[in-house]
């Protein structure tokens, strides 16, 4: 039989990592940490585990996209997402995180579908309010409650079109926002006790070594290849949310 304590550093080390690579800006693998860490352990204590991991590793991602980023969407994106943030807080004691994973997991394969099926031949969707702002409170919305924000984000950024490194300092930058902003009220609901904060700093090398990595990785992929890696991973990680969510209905 397998050392729990060795299992949950089995786990916790590349669930470190990928934080790292996706604050890197590689698309999508930061959210895979929470379901690696879901194999050891509760995932809502998973994800107060490392949410000191996301944004510290935040702080060296904001650094090296400080100058490749949409300014036009993060001033739509982040105020908007500081009321989704407001709102999970406030509903915390009666949302049904189930059935927000459902909804979100949903979205995120009929968008996929509709890109694949004819919908990236479209023109280029530029930023606009009333698009912005809805998908930016969901996006803040989701990720307080489930950590699933990038479903509803891609909605309204991927029709853009960015440049490559435009997209990911995008990413990198709103979720860093979004991060600090759910700190207040992880922290009043008991998420980030001392345990917690002591594995995160002992996390905290490897998610900063991998930060780095990242963004070498994202600056040498060919700019179709990263588009269809976002759209990839946003399908699998769209399933996984849905069979979560089923899972926990049933």
């Amino acid at each position: 039989m397998i050392d729990p304590a060795f299992a949950f550093w089995l786990a916790a080390v590349p669930a470190a990592f990928t934080v790292g690579m996706g604050k890197g800006g590689v698309p999508m693998v930061g959210m895979l940490a929470v379901p690696i860490m879901a194999l050891v352990m509760h995932p809502i204590a998973a994800a107060g585990m490392l949410l000191p991991v996301y944004v510290v590793s935040d702080l060296f991602g904001v650094v090296a996209y400080r100058r490749e980023f949409s300014g036009r969407n993060l001033a739509i994106l982040a105020p908007s997402a500081a009321v989704g943030i407001a709102v999970g807080w406030a509903s915390a004691a009666v949302v049904s995180e189930p059935a927000v994973m459902l909804t979100v997991g949903t979205i995120g394969l009929a968008f996929c579908l509709v890109r694949w099926l004819g919908g990236a031949d479209a023109p280029a969707r530029p930023a606009d309010l009333p698009r912005g702002l809805f998908w930016g409170a969901v996006t803040g919305f989701t990720s307080f409650v489930t950590h699933a924000g990038a479903p509803p984000y891609q909605m309204y950024v991927v029709p853009q079109r960015l440049p490559k490194m435009v997209y990911a300092g995008t990413s990198t930058l709103l979720f860093a926002a979004i991060n600090w902003m759910k700190v207040p009220p992880y922290w009043a609901l008991g998420q980030l006790g001392a345990g917690n904060l002591k594995t995160a700093a002992l996390l905290l090398p490897v998610a900063v070594a991998a930060t780095f990595l990242g963004v070498r990785v994202t600056r040498v992929i060919p700019e179709k290849l990263f588009y269809r890696a976002v759209m990839l991973a946003l399908f699998v990680l769209s399933v996984k949310i849905v069979w979560d969510g089923l899972s926990a209905l049933l």
